[in-house]
C-alpha cells in the first residue's frame, strides 16, 4: 500500500473548491460524468487506431445511488488508469497552483464553471463527500486494478485490489449536509439537465436518461422538417410549435454547431430570455448566453454547442475571448441571411408571420448595423387595415409622390392604435395617404433609431396634427365665418377651454372634416412615452402635462348653428362638449372632467328635446 500526500502549493485545496463551487454544488454530477464519458471516448478513440484490440462491449455510464450506504458511483467502462496513472492524474494535480487559482479568482461571487479550466473535475466530488474512492482498471494488457481513497485532506492511500471489469468507478460517501443528493429525483434532474445529450449512454436506475446524438449533430442534409420539430418538443415539451429554425454549423476559425428556432410570440408578450442553452462537446454549461447571442436574438430558442468556449464561462472570461465576437458576429449573419431566404422563397409566409418575425428584425435593426444593412431589404411595414405589406422601397414608391415634405423627406405615416385613432386614419386616407401599424413594444424606439438611420425619413403618428397638416403645415386658414363670427367662436372656445397646455386655432377645413380636431405635437408625445418607459434623467418629461392643440374646423355646419343661438349659456355649454369630445377621442378627458362632460351631455340633449 502506497501512502502520501497530494501535492499542490496549498495545504490544503478542498476547502478552496468548497469555497469556490458553493452556490453549485450539483455541478460536481457534470465534472464526474464528463470525465467518464472523456474515459469512453479515448477508448474507442484508441480501438479505432488499432491500439486496442478487445472487445468495446457495454459502453455506458453507470450512476447509481445506495441510500443505505449514503453512496453515489458513477462507473464507466473506459480506458480506465494504472497505479501509477492515479498517482499521476489525481495525486499531482495539473495546475500551476492554488495560489494563482486564489489570485485569479479571488472576490468572485460566480465561481461555479471555474473547476474544469483547471482539471480540477474530479475534486468536485469532494464538495459533498466526506470520503471518495476510486477503483480503476486500465485496459492496458495484464494491468492490475488499483483502489484510491482520500477524506477530503491532503493525505490519500493508493493499493491494488480485484476488479473484474474495464474502467473507473467513482464512489462518494455523501456528508451530512449533502444528503440531498441521495434522492434518486434530485440526480435525476441533475442528470436530465447537465447530461440530457451527452454522446454516451448514461444510464440511472437502469434506464438511459440522454440522446446521444441529438439533431445539432448531425448534418442537415439527414434530417427532415420533422426531426427539428421532434428535436424542438425534446427540448420545449410544452411549447407552441417553432416558426422556423437555422441550423448553424461551421468549424472554421473557430467550431461551432447548434440549432436556433424562431419561437411563436403571443400577444401577450410573455418573452422568455434564457431559452438557448450553451454546451460545450455536448456537455451542458449554461443558459447565460449573452455575449455569444447578440442582444436582439436571445428571445430565440435552441442549442449552441462549442468547444472553443471553455466551461468556465463567466462574464469576464466572455468578453476576452475573441472567438465570442466572431461567434456572436457569425450567428447574426445566419440569422439574416435566413430571413432574406424566407422572404425571398416565401414572402407570403414571412409576411404570416410577421407578428413574431418583427420584433427580432426591428430589434436588430436597432443594435446591429451589420443586421440593419440586410434588414432593409426585408422589413416590412403593414398597412393600418391588415393584409397588405410594404418594403421599404415599395412604401416609398406608393407614398413618395403625396408624402415628401418640404424638406425633401418622405414622411412615413403610423397609427400606434388602429381602433382608437380610426378618425384620423380615415381623415389621412381620405387625402391618399397610406398608414401603417407601429403598435409593437419596440417601435417607439425603432421609429427613434430609424430616423437616424434612413436617409430623408421621417415618421409622423397619424393623429399628431390635423389630417391636413400630417405632411406639411398647410397655411389656408380661409373660413366661411365672417370675420365677426370668428371672433365670437374664438371668444367662446377660449372661454370654455382653460387649460394652459391647450392651444386653440382656428382653421378653414372641409366641411365634413371634423367639427374639433385634438392633437399631440410628435416631439413632445415621444418624448413622454420615451420617458414613461425609460425613466432616469428623462423623468421630468414623464410628469409634464400633455402638450395638446386643439384645431377647431371653423367651416363645419354646427358653428353656424351654435352662433345663431341667442341663449350665451347654452353656446357655452355646446362649445365645452365639442371640445370635450374631441380630447375623448384622445383619451385625454378623464376624472372630474370627464363626469361633467357625460352630465352636460344628457343636460344639453334635454334642452333639445324642449
Amino acid at each position: 500500500m502506497q501512502k502520501g500526500a497530494i501535492r499542490v502549493q496549498t495545504e490544503n485545496i478542498f476547502p478552496i473548491i468548497k469555497k469556490f463551487l458553493y452556490s453549485d454544488h450539483e455541478i460536481f454530477i457534470r465534472e464526474l460524468v464528463s470525465n467518464a464519458v472523456d474515459a469512453t471516448q479515448k477508448l474507442k478513440t484508441l480501438a479505432s487506431a488499432g491500439e486496442f484490440n478487445g472487445e468495446l462491449g457495454d459502453l455506458s455510464i453507470e450512476v447509481s445511488v445506495d441510500k443505505e450506504k449514503k453512496t453515489i458511483t458513477i462507473a464507466d467502462h473506459g480506458i480506465g488508469m494504472t497505479g501509477e496513472e492515479v498517482d499521476k492524474y489525481i495525486n499531482q494535480v495539473a495546475f500551476s497552483g492554488a495560489e494563482e487559482f486564489l489570485k485569479k479568482y479571488k472576490g468572485q461571487e460566480n465561481g461555479t464553471n471555474i473547476i474544469g479550466h483547471f482539471g480540477l473535475g474530479f475534486y468536485s466530488s469532494f464538495m459533498v463527500s466526506s470520503k471518495v474512492e476510486i477503483f480503476s482498471r486500465s485496459w492496458k494488457p495484464d494491468a492490475e486494478a488499483v483502489r484510491w481513497e482520500c477524506d477530503g485532506s491532503p493525505e490519500y492511500t493508493i493499493e491494488t485490489t480485484e476488479k473484474a471489469e474495464r474502467g473507473t468507478s467513482i464512489v462518494m460517501h455523501i456528508n451530512e449536509e449533502s444528503e440531498e443528493f441521495l434522492e434518486d429525483g434530485r440526480i435525476r434532474n441533475i442528470l436530465e439537465k447537465f447530461c440530457k445529450f451527452l454522446p454516451i449512454p448514461i444510464k440511472f436506475e437502469g434506464n438511459q436518461i440522454n440522446n446521444t446524438s441529438p439533431a445539432w449533430t448531425k448534418k442537415p442534409s439527414d434530417l427532415t422538417n420533422e426531426d427539428y420539430q421532434n428535436f424542438y418538443k425534446e427540448l420545449y415539451p410544452f411549447a407552441e410549435a417553432p416558426l422556423f429554425w437555422i441550423h448553424l454549423n461551421v468549424d472554421y476559425p473557430f467550431n461551432l454547431t447548434g440549432i436556433l428556432y424562431f419561437p411563436k410570440i403571443t400577444k401577450s408578450y410573455e418573452l422568455q430570455k434564457d431559452k438557448i442553452n450553451l454546451y460545450s462537446n455536448q456537455v451542458y454549461v449554461t443558459d447565460e448566453v449573452k455575449d455569444i447571442v447578440p442582444e436582439f436574438l436571445m428571445l430565440l430558442h435552441g442549442v449552441i454547442d462549442s468547444p472553443d468556449i471553455p466551461l468556465n464561462v463567466s462574464r469576464s472570461y466572455l468578453q476576452g475571448d475573441p472567438n465570442v465576437k466572431k461567434i456572436n458576429g457569425y450567428i447574426t449573419r445566419k440569422v439574416a441571411d435566413k430571413l432574406d431566404e424566407i422572404f425571398r422563397n416565401d414572402r407570403k409566409s414571412f409576411e404570416e408571420k410577421w407578428d413574431s418575425i418583427g420584433l427580432f428584425v426591428k430589434y436588430g435593426m436597432m443594435t446591429d448595423d451589420k443586421f440593419l444593412e440586410k434588414a432593409n431589404k426585408f422589413i416590412v411595414l403593414e398597412d393600418v387595415d391588415g393584409g397588405q405589406f410594404y418594403t421599404l422601397q415599395e412604401y416609398r414608391d406608393a407614398a413618395s409622390a403625396l408624402q415628401t415634405n418640404k424638406d425633401n423627406k418622405l414622411v412615413i405615416l403610423y397609427a400606434t392604435n388602429p381602433v382608437q385613432q380610426d378618425s384620423y386614419i380615415q381623415a389621412a386616407k381620405a387625402k391618399g395617404y397610406k398608414v401603417i401599424k407601429m403598435e409593437t413594444l419596440v417601435d417607439a424606439a425603432f421609429i427613434n433609431n430609424m430616423e437616424m438611420k434612413w436617409e430623408n425619413t421621417a415618421f409622423t403618428r397619424v393623429d399628431a396634427d390635423i389630417a391636413d397638416n400630417l405632411i406639411d403645415k398647410n397655411e389656408n386658414d380661409t373660413t366661411v365665418l365672417s370675420k365677426e363670427q370668428e371672433g365670437a367662436l374664438k371668444e367662446l372656445f377660449t372661454s370654455q377651454v382653460t387649460q394652459p397646455n391647450i392651444k386653440v386655432e382656428l382653421k378653414g377645413l372641409t366641411a365634413d372634416a371634423q367639427p374639433v380636431i385634438v392633437t399631440r405635437p410628435e416631439f413632445m408625445r415621444r418624448m413622454k412615452d420615451m420617458a414613461a418607459m425609460g425613466g432616469g434623467a428623462m423623468n421630468w418629461y414623464a410628469n409634464m402635462p400633455d402638450e395638446i392643440n386643439m384645431t377647431v374646423n371653423a367651416n363645419h355646419p354646427v358653428y353656424t348653428q351654435i352662433l345663431k343661438e341667442g341663449n350665451q349659456e347654452l353656446q357655452q355649454k355646446q362649445i365645452r362638449n365639442l371640445a370635450d369630445l374631441a380630447l375623448l377621442s384622445q383619451n385625454l378627458l378623464t376624472g372630474a372632467d370627464l363626469t361633467a362632460f357625460v352630465n352636460r351631455s344628457v343636460e344639453l340633449m334635454g334642452a333639445q328635446k324642449q
